[in-house]
């Protein structure tokens, strides 16, 4: 049985112009922008409508309320407790989730709690594909066109203990970029040309970007084209998108024995760099709010931390798509 928010107080009619005016405004826009309801049906099984009363326990709290502050938490960078204080103190955030000024807070047990039920059923991915199915809806995802790339989220090393165990994240691995050593794990996505992700995947550091990246590139359709900086080259690789009619924009390096590319060569790595800066923006926004390292212990949990900072990242993007399209 789903908790029901109090009826507006006379209380919230006088604090109903308050509030912070960029927050106020980037509240406005998810709200005409995001069509909260059908961004949560996918969750609506966390909680069977048919579950038996008779069983007792507390009424939960509304999904589209724990999906907002979800999102909430990648938008402005906040862990469980932060979230708490904000929504306890903060007159536009608790405005934007649906809780009036008289009303309970959930806690960040309940955030907890919530996101661990959340992992459990494995819906995760479900959000992720509702909103690129709305955004498809609407047309902000171009149909051709896509940019592959990863990057590092670190975990901490953590220390050994007396008895000689370790405290890293058993999951996580080691791996070497720059001639720096990383330990972490790795994301890897697929963009279209205006930035929005299309596909993800999540894997331990210590797993190539090749791995992963035919995987990425094999929804590219026919007469579309794929970018991809030259640590994706692969002759295998360019020639298989070229037989499936799709554009190998693969950048290329030098091979044995060449000293450097010739002046072809690096007008089309400059030409593939143009389109495939693209790609980077997700990362550079994701570890801004707080994502390029690792919250949790775990692979399933941190692959869940990853796909919420998505889709909180897909509606942010599309926000800009949209009123560029309105122009």
């Amino acid at each position: 049985m789903e908790r029901k928010s109090t009826e507006p107080t006379f209380t919230d009619s006088c604090m109903a112009d308050l509030g912070g005016p960029r927050a106020t405004g980037f509240f406005a826009t998810c709200e005409r922008q995001i069509p909260w309801q059908s961004l949560a049906q996918p969750l609506e099984a966390l909680f069977p409508k048919d579950a038996d009363p008779s069983r007792g326990g507390r009424p939960h709290w509304p999904l589209v309320m724990m999906l907002k502050i979800m999102l909430l938490q990648r938008w402005f960078n906040l862990s469980d407790p932060m979230a708490e204080e904000v929504l306890k103190d903060r007159i536009s955030f608790r405005r934007f989730v649906g809780l009036g000024w008289d009303d309970a807070t959930p806690d960040e047990t309940t955030l907890c709690v919530y996101r661990k039920r959340l992992l459990e059923s494995g819906l995760g991915a479900g959000l992720f594909e509702q909103t690129l199915k709305i955004l498809n809806q609407r047309g902000l995802v171009m149909k051709e066109g896509t940019l592959v790339d990863a990057t590092i989220i670190e975990a901490p090393r953590g220390q050994k203990r007396q008895d000689g165990s370790h405290t890293a994240d058993p999951c996580a691995t080691k791996t070497a970029k720059h001639n720096r050593a990383y330990f972490g794990y790795k994301a890897h996505v697929a963009t279209d040309k205006r930035g929005i992700v299309k596909d993800y995947v999540y894997d331990t550091a210590s797993v190539s970007d090749h791995s992963h990246a035919d995987q990425l590139m094999d929804k590219e359709p026919q007469g579309g084209s794929v970018y991809a900086d030259s640590g994706y080259m692969k002759k295998e690789r360019s020639e298989g998108l070229e037989k499936r009619g799709v554009k190998a924009c693969i950048a290329v390096h030098r091979v044995r024995g060449q000293k450097e590319l010739t002046a072809e060569q690096k007008t089309h790595n400059h030409a593939v760099a143009v389109v495939r800066a693209i790609v980077e923006h997700p990362f550079a926004w994701i570890k801004a709010m707080g994502g390029g390292q690792t919250r949790y212990r775990g692979m399933r949990r941190n692959a869940l931390d990853f796909v919420l900072h998505l889709v909180a990242y897909n509606w942010k993007r599309s926000f800009s798509i949209a009123c560029v399209l309105s122009v």
